[in-house]
């Protein structure tokens, strides 16, 4: 029987993993990512797979976040030799985000073995090296978008943009069993909707199995429209620069980034900041910018509407320097008012923003803005949380500075742009998976959906194995007092006509059960 094993992004919003195997004995990986966060989840990235990588006929990415694509040079690394299936912009970004990944893996694990050797303790190697991250990209195959591909004669897939990041992917696998084909459906990242640069979300057509993503599943962004959160980020420069303070933004290299330089861009264009000194310091991100502009063509219509008019890429503007060296990082640090700083690592784990917040965390007149999700047991989130002291590479560093956040850069969909894409599914599944979400976020999703459109829906739990069988159609919860007798006689006889179609329908022994105590119960209120 077809089965998926969740390996990561289980009751977590990190380490996306999924393992599918089919009736005809293929194995594919759907992303194999990093994971994030606490030190007991992190701790995941040095174990052993929950599988054979050389047993892997596939590795299929959504798109490139670490959190997706942070294990596979690990993968490399421990034998995998197969494809590495994604789309041909996602193939471009990794090619810079994974060896980045790598270099970063490697110099934090220097610095502590300098603490380990004086200490008498023992080194450590780590997950992968630079030379991993390089060799693993020789695997990889670009593909566009709506493209249907055959893997072999039992599995084929094909990538529609999901509106998350550049180059993201809702991956659609239609795979031969015994007796049909099934489509198993991953969405990835949902993005939302009318954000900077990328498109809305593609709608499904119709799945059997649907793999989707909870990470803002419990709420509503409740967010600034693009006006409000380009007035917001005006007012937070503006403030900061008038009390003689700089502006630190951990930002994510890939996609938030480029929105805000996309907005500062406005904000200049308007006349609204002058600014001599806006630093994007980070080698990576300026990268991903650089493959950005060269892929403009893939850009919405509003960011190319805007390029039009400059006649330049969105990304292009005035006064933003890249800064590319560590010494020039370094010397952002002796400019103590009127800078911009726009650094990695988006959460504040590794990177130059570390720096750059040691600096500047203990400045009142300084500010930290946040414009992305900060993970449980991040920097980035302590901080947020309003901790008044932080410890940054071992020396302690009390919060003085403004603390802020602009929701309205979030590339995730929010509760009501799930439900309703779920919605605009012409063919609904027979069951959903939540992943890529907290529990608490999840488990609120989960009850939604199932009261919405009863569909069955299954919060995974790390390294669960699940097998993929026919559903029946979930029996409702009746709310008998407002039922009447021939209600509730036409609501019996539905269900004697499905419980006689058992045998043929193959509903689980559980759904089975909670069938028959229905109808127990409803024959019982009847007489």
């Amino acid at each position: 029987m077809m089965k998926i094993i969740f390996c990561g992004g289980a009751e977590t919003v990190t380490g996306s993993c999924y393992l599918l195997k089919t009736d005809s004995g293929e194995n594919l990986l759907v992303d194999c990512g990093l994971f994030q966060g606490s030190k007991a989840i992190k701790e995941r990235n040095y174990g052993d797979f929950p599988f054979e990588p050389n047993e892997i006929d596939w590795v299929l990415l959504t798109h490139a976040h670490i959190d997706h694509i942070g294990r596979i040079p690990k993968l490399y690394k421990k034998g995998y030799r197969g494809p590495i299936i994604t789309t041909k912009i996602t193939k471009e970004l990794c090619a810079v985000l994974l060896p980045d990944s790598a270099y970063i893996q490697e110099m934090e694990v220097e610095r502590k073995n300098r603490k380990n050797l004086r200490a008498g303790k023992p080194l450590l190697e780590p997950i992968y090296t630079v030379s991993d991250a390089e060799e693993c990209i020789k695997l990889f195959e670009g593909k566009g978008y709506d493209e249907i591909i055959k893997l072999n004669d039992n599995v084929s897939l094909r990538f529609t943009d999901a509106g998350h990041i550049l180059g993201s992917s809702i991956i659609e696998i239609w795979i031969k069993g015994t007796d049909e084909v099934k489509k198993v459906t991953f969405t990835g990242d949902l993005g939302n909707y009318d954000k900077p640069i990328v498109n809305d979300p593609e709608i499904l057509e119709g799945t059997d199995f649907l793999v989707i993503e909870s990470t803002y599943g419990s709420r509503n962004h409740d967010e600034e429209d693009e006006a409000a959160r380009i007035e917001k980020l005006s007012e937070v420069i503006e403030s900061t620069f008038n009390r003689g303070g700089n502006v630190v933004i951990p930002a994510f290299a890939v996609e938030r980034t480029q929105d805000l330089i996309f907005d500062l861009n406005k904000l200049i264009q308007q006349g609204k900041i002058k600014s001599e000194n806006i630093f994007l310091d980070s080698p990576l991100a300026i990268a991903i910018t650089e493959i950005f502009c060269k892929n403009a063509d893939s850009f919405d219509e509003a960011a190319q509407d805007f390029s039009r008019e400059t006649g330049k890429c969105p990304l292009e503007v005035q006064n933003l320097r890249f800064t590319r060296t560590a010494e020039e990082s370094k010397a952002i640090n002796n400019i103590k008012s009127g800078a911009i700083i726009i650094s990695a690592s988006g959460m504040c784990d590794a990177g130059r923003i570390k720096h750059h917040l040691k600096h500047n965390l203990w400045r009142r007149n300084s500010t930290i803005l946040f414009i992305g999700y900060q993970a449980q047991g991040t920097l980035g989130r302590t901080i947020l949380d309003g901790a008044r002291k932080v410890k940054i590479h071992g020396e302690e560093v009390t919060v003085n500075a403004r603390i802020e956040s602009i929701k309205g850069y979030s590339s995730h969909s929010d509760q009501g742009d799930i439900l309703n894409w779920i919605n605009n599914i012409t063919r609904k599944p027979e069951l959903i998976f939540l992943v890529h979400g907290e529990v608490e976020e999840s488990s609120i999703l989960k009850t939604l959906i199932e009261e919405n459109y009863q569909i069955e829906t299954h919060i995974p739990y790390y390294l669960e194995e699940y097998t993929l069988t026919k559903r029946a159609r979930p029996v409702s919860h009746y709310d008998f007092s407002r039922k009447t007798a021939a209600e509730l006689q036409e609501e019996l006889e539905d269900l004697l006509s499905q419980l006689q179609q058992v045998g043929e329908r193959l509903i689980l022994e559980e759904e089975y059960h909670k069938a028959d105590e229905l109808f127990k119960e409803l024959k019982k209120k009847l007489t």
